[in-house]
């Protein structure tokens, strides 16, 4: 259950307020709805307080889970990937669409480590660009600072794997 004020993260979108509980007539049945605001973006988002697993809504993560996140990123004996970019970006967008923080991480270091190689399609760069925001806004208020502290230690992550990759 959340209150007014609480922040949680809705999938594929990111961070955001609840705003506010209000009760609504829907065909004839009283229901609660949570109102959250995405940071993001201001969009606003009703969510049914009995539908909150369904749709994923869940709390931030917190510290320990932060060190998860990175150790996800660090990870690099992944398989080759060898689909075609519209099958990638797919199978990116189903993960996303988990609202997983761990899910997104793999997402941004596959496809961080896919550009190291080549270019990314048009799809593949806005979901690069997806999966960065969402992380760098969660993980930012999990370790209770900003967004530049989060990118750097995202960059630092992947800069470490160039100069690996640049010194075999």
């Amino acid at each position: 259950m959340f209150k007014v004020g609480d922040l949680a993260v809705y999938p594929a979108q990111g961070v955001g307020r609840i705003e506010a509980i209000e009760t609504q007539e829907i065909s004839g049945q009283k229901q609660d709805f949570y109102i959250m605001k995405i940071l993001e973006n201001n969009m606003i988002i009703m969510i049914p307080v009995n539908n909150v697993e369904s749709v994923g809504l869940r709390d931030i993560i917190n510290d320990d889970e932060v060190a998860k996140v990175y150790e996800i990123m660090k990870k690099r004996d992944i398989p080759a990937d060898n689909q075609t970019w519209n099958r990638r970006y797919r199978d990116y967008m189903e993960k996303i669409k988990t609202g997983s923080v761990y899910e997104v991480a793999e997402v941004l270091r596959d496809l961080y480590l896919l550009k190291v190689n080549k270019d990314l399609s048009f799809g593949e760069r806005k979901m690069f660009d997806t999966a960065q925001s969402l992380l760098l806004k969660e993980l930012s208020i999990a370790k209770k600072t900003n967004e530049s502290a989060i990118m750097s230690d995202i960059k630092a992550i992947f800069e470490l794997e160039n100069q690996e990759c640049a010194c075999s």
